[in-house]
């Protein structure tokens, strides 16, 4: 199928031909259509299989007939858990609009509010925002009354960040009638309760399985340890001469010291994490899409507000804390059916922590050495010994009570049998002498009554 035949109008076709666009995606195929129609929809797609063009090019369709700058109002509001990404939807609405006169707008934070509000009342048709920075904008007193589609980027990151509170407080301001798009890379039981505020009897589009990878990345973990791993980075790097990498760590502090040791291996490296600023990490992501730095370093704040065209590797430095954002990290690359690789680092540690990532995925991770660079397999966890004892105390239980879920039943029971026919036993020796005791009793004291008569 190609983009003409799903009703899309010449200037957008324009566009997408100049950007090398050819045949539609799958989640493209089936939501472009849908949205042209005015329906709400709920879709889940892996990351990379080209969410933003599914939802940008039928909302620009939608809005093309503009009036004068002076009288345009907002119509158009798209919302996404990052700057980044925030930032990389704008860049792409505004290459799908080239031939077109839609005005766009980015709200983030980390730029001037007041710069952003100058803009707006110039004429804005589209604002693409992070849920704070629209927030703030609208107790400004932005007016969102008269938007016609509203959509919701990535909503399942979104609530993992934080962000229902906004959610429920940007949605009463909405007119009743308006179209609303859901688009997750995975699916969770918040998104679907999500999806019930938001949306108005909305169509479901599920592209692939929950929070699975895409086929054309190929997946694969390397044993090594911690020690270890910096120089095993580097030496992947230079030795298999890696064009273009992003490495993820798990936080912040661990970002900083791998950037200073791929620098001693003589790697051009730039950094990407909350602490630094958004024209720094803007600068550091321009360099590394031009080819200026090979290796990338980032947090998760980067596994969805990133798109590298044609990345090629992915290297998992640390696990993340939170199995799903794996599915979220190896997205960056394999993107818009190419072809890709997602490399692991296991230590001691993060060989038991993968399980937990393969169960959410549903697939095995093929785990291998790099000669040089094998495990010591002396190595134990610090809380080896505590897991092992827990282990040795929990089996004896289990096989416990396995055993005698039905031959040592009946024993038992013989067991208490007897135990209560003895309780019985005693129970009437110990009460014929109370009966006797109170039989005295009860002749002594008709003895006395007598005498005192």
């Amino acid at each position: 199928m190609s983009f003409e035949k799903l009703g899309l109008i010449k200037p957008l076709l324009g566009a997408i031909k100049e950007l090398g666009f050819e045949h539609p995606t799958a989640i493209q195929k089936r939501a472009i259509p849908l949205v042209l129609a005015k329906e709400d929809v709920f879709a889940t797609a892996q990351t990379g299989t080209g969410k933003t063009a599914a939802f940008g090019l039928p909302l620009l369709q939608r809005l093309r007939n503009t009036t004068a700058a002076e009288d345009r109002v907002i119509r158009g509001v798209i919302l996404s858990p990052t700057r980044e990404l925030s930032i990389q939807i704008f860049e792409d609405m505004k290459s799908y609009s080239k031939h077109m006169s839609l005005g766009c707008a980015v709200l983030v934070g980390g730029k001037d509010l007041e710069s952003q509000q100058r803009l707006l009342k110039k004429g804005i048709d589209i604002i693409i925002a992070t849920p704070g920075r629209l927030m703030e904008h609208v107790e400004k007193g932005l007016n969102i009354s008269q938007v016609e589609i509203f959509v919701v980027d990535e909503a399942d990151r979104m609530l993992d960040m934080g962000f229902a509170k906004e959610l429920r407080k940007v949605h009463p301001l909405l007119p009743k009638r308006h179209q609303t798009l859901l688009f997750a890379a995975t699916y969770s039981d918040k998104v679907r309760k999500l999806s019930k505020l938001l949306l108005t009897k909305p169509t479901f589009i599920e592209i692939s399985k929950k929070n699975s990878t895409v086929d054309t990345i190929n997946q694969i973990a390397y044993m090594v340890d911690t020690d270890k791993k910096a120089a095993l980075l580097a030496y992947l790097i230079g030795s298999r001469n890696y064009p273009q990498v992003l490495v993820f760590t798990r936080t912040k502090a661990s970002a900083d010291a791998l950037v200073i040791e791929l620098k001693k291996d003589g790697l051009k490296c730039g950094i990407i994490h909350g602490d630094k600023t958004q024209a720094n990490r803007q600068k550091t992501l321009n360099e590394f899409k031009e080819g200026i730095i090979k290796v990338l370093v980032a947090t998760d704040i980067a596994s969805r507000g990133l798109d590298i065209e044609e990345l090629p590797f992915v290297i998992n430095y640390e696990l993340p804390s939170v199995p799903e954002d794996y599915v979220h990290r190896v997205g960056r690359t394999g993107r818009a059916g190419r072809n890709g690789e997602a490399i692991s680092l296991l230590d001691v540690y993060e060989k038991f922590d993968i399980k937990d990532i393969e169960r959410v995925i549903g697939m095995k991770i093929p785990k291998e050495t790099v000669a040089g660079f094998e495990p010591d397999p002396t190595l134990r966890r610090a809380d080896a010994d505590e897991v092992k004892l827990k282990n040795e105390h929990k089996k004896p239980e289990v096989t416990y009570h396995k055993r005698n879920m039905k031959k040592p039943s009946s024993n038992k029971r013989a067991e208490v049998t007897k135990k209560t026919d003895t309780k019985k036993t005693d129970t009437n020796k110990k009460t014929e002498p109370r009966k006797k005791i109170v039989t005295n009793k009860k002749a002594f004291s008709s003895k006395k009554s007598k005498t005192s008569k």
